[in-house]
């Protein structure tokens, strides 16, 4: 892996560095980006979340503990 730091002054920077040996003949991928990029603190919406999607009438209901250990 090849890491290195640059601050640019100007929107064109030409950038070289010293290959290993082993990336020889080896496909490469070189990436950009700014060192604090994509952990920026983003707005967070603090939903108010319900269980009140689903209502059952269970006032007619009697549990019966040995029709419910049946098997």
């Amino acid at each position: 892996m090849i890491r290195t730091t640059i601050i640019p002054e100007k929107t064109v920077v030409n950038v070289s560095f010293s290959v290993p040996e082993n990336y020889i003949g080896k496909e490469m991928e070189v990436i950009a980006f700014t060192k604090k990029e994509g952990l920026e603190k983003t707005e967070t919406h603090n939903k108010k979340v319900t269980f009140s999607a689903l209502s059952i009438d269970t006032k007619g209901f009697k549990f019966n503990r040995d029709e419910a250990n049946e098997r």
